[in-house]
């Protein structure tokens, strides 16, 4: 027997992919905690992808708040882009957003040439864009599917860091979002996991290779979290358990996540590099 069975614990509910932050029942939490900003990363330009929803939008606004220049980048919900944006702005802090697909290499290379055009700089980069698609056997996963899963999930991250090493300067720093799955694998998401452990390899090693430059990457690995990629990834009934065999039993929102970006993005974390951070709802995975 299941130690933390499935049950519902939201309306069942399906978006079209990548799906919208204002259609999610109930809302994703994505605005700072109670509590007064301290200037953490005053003056800081911060460039986050896939920071238009989600745990990208709780870490633009959870980082405005603390004083930082935002940049996000974004696939196509222009909705939720421009919400984030004056969110952002609402803090005083100047935000942009771009965009772009980042499976092309080209785009990544852009968008990192916009934020520095309209930022004039760049401090700390979050590569945290992904998508994901569920099939029940390998067989299932067309190489179309498992390139483009790759594309969008570990090339990008690769992509944009290289474009923006000649910018970054000793005291910046690099976050990238993996996942609970790089951990524990997935059934239903194997080339998602997939990407996701090839991010903690590609943390572990840039941290070692770029030590000496004063640069520090670390990694940010959350279990379930209600975000709009859920509600358009998986069908009705699973969306409405989602998160609910968690030892905590409930999925996480997002700005129970974006401290532990802040965290790593900060001085209060300056003796750390090369490692992960596991906002998980409790689930133990010895990584």
């Amino acid at each position: 027997m299941d130690k933390n069975p499935k049950q519902q614990i939201r309306p069942p509910q399906k978006q079209p992919r990548p799906g919208e932050q204002s259609e999610l029942v109930p809302v994703s939490e994505t605005q700072p905690k109670e509590y007064g900003g301290s200037g953490k990363l005053a003056g800081k330009v911060c460039l986050i992808t896939g920071g238009d929803s989600g745990i990208g939008k709780a870490i633009a606004l959870l980082f405005a708040k603390e004083g930082a220049s935002i940049a996000i980048s974004y696939l196509s919900e222009d909705k939720d882009a421009s919400q984030t944006q004056t969110e952002v702005e609402a803090f005083g802090q100047t935000c942009i957003s771009i965009k772009s697909d980042l499976a092309k290499e080209e785009n990544c290379k852009e968008t990192v040439n916009e934020t520095l055009k309209q930022l004039g700089k760049l401090d700390i980069l979050i590569n945290n864009a992904a998508l994901h698609w569920e099939a029940d056997s390998i067989e299932e996963i067309t190489t179309e599917q498992l390139m483009k899963t790759f594309y969008s999930n570990f090339f990008s991250y690769f992509w944009v860091t290289k474009y923006a090493m000649s910018h970054l300067k000793s005291g910046s720093c690099i976050i990238n979002t993996t996942s609970v799955t790089a951990y524990r694998g997935s059934p239903t998401l194997i080339d998602y996991a997939s990407t996701k452990g090839a991010i903690v390899t590609f943390t572990r090693s840039l941290a070692s290779n770029l030590i000496d430059k004063g640069i520090r990457v670390n990694a940010v690995a959350p279990g379930p979290i209600w975000t709009p990629l859920v509600a358009s990834s998986f069908d009705e009934k699973k969306v409405s358990e989602f998160g609910s065999d968690s030892p905590m039993k409930r999925a996480g929102m997002p700005n129970e996540v974006a401290p532990c970006f802040l965290f790593l993005a900060s001085d209060d974390s300056s003796y750390i590099t090369g490692q992960v951070l596991h906002p998980n709802g409790g689930e133990i995975i010895n990584g």
